[in-house]
């Protein structure tokens, strides 16, 4: 799949699943579950015990899925995901040599930032979406509609914060998508192995995002 291809498959579906767990088969299982449930896109973070591993095996064995890597923190960081087969890079922060790397491997970059300063030397740099985090430590989709005004051309995708119960203001706010971690990717849920809760989930959140993208259209008009 080609960036482009990637850029526009984050937009449509609006929700980046940020995978946190404790094992590799945790890790595999919540992407599947995820997947069933109507978001064919997920984060593997470098957090997770053999992520690079577990990137190349969702790879292999889910190609309707759409596998970035998560919590990358260096160059050296990136190249090796690149490498796992990684389709999209994803940072906490902006770092200059992951934004290198990212250009030079092809692969779509969602770069952290929190200030408008970080905002503008991550866009600079070439990240295609600026991941905004934490978010909900700033204000949450205030916040987004803060930064949107500066920033009407940059892709913001609040990440920290985002829930059920606020999934649909970041979308009004004038967030392109949605990082959402533990409030989706439930530990107790994975842990037990409860696919139909992960499932369920998931809808919600697709659901929350598509209403509130109709909503904000309609109040365009």
């Amino acid at each position: 799949m080609k960036k482009q291809e990637v850029r526009a498959l984050i937009e449509e579906v609006g929700i980046v699943p940020v995978i946190r767990a404790s094992s590799p088969e945790e890790a595999k299982f919540a992407a599947e579950s995820i997947c069933a449930g109507g978001i064919p896109i997920v984060e593997i973070t470098m957090t997770v015990p053999g992520a690079a591993e577990v990137i190349t095996e969702l790879r292999r064995t889910s190609p309707n899925i759409l596998v970035g890597a998560g919590t990358v923190l260096d160059r050296n960081g990136a190249l090796q995901c690149a490498e796992a087969g990684a389709q999209f890079l994803v940072s906490p922060g902006f770092n200059p040599g992951i934004a290198g790397a990212a250009r030079e491997t092809g692969l779509l970059l969602m770069a952290g930032a929190l200030t408008p300063s970080e905002v503008m030397a991550a866009w600079s740099a070439g990240a295609d979406f600026i991941k905004v985090f934490p978010c909900g430590n700033l204000g949450g989709p205030r916040y987004i509609r803060a930064l949107k005004g500066p920033f009407p051309q940059v892709p913001l995708v609040p990440t920290g914060g985002v829930n059920l119960e606020t999934a649909a203001d970041y979308i009004c706010a004038g967030a392109a998508a949605l990082g959402v971690g533990g409030e989706l990717v439930q530990k107790e849920a994975v842990k037990q192995r409860n696919s139909e809760l992960l499932s369920g989930l998931t809808k919600e959140f697709v659901a929350l995002v598509k209403q509130a993208r109709n909503s904000a259209a309609q109040k365009k008009k």
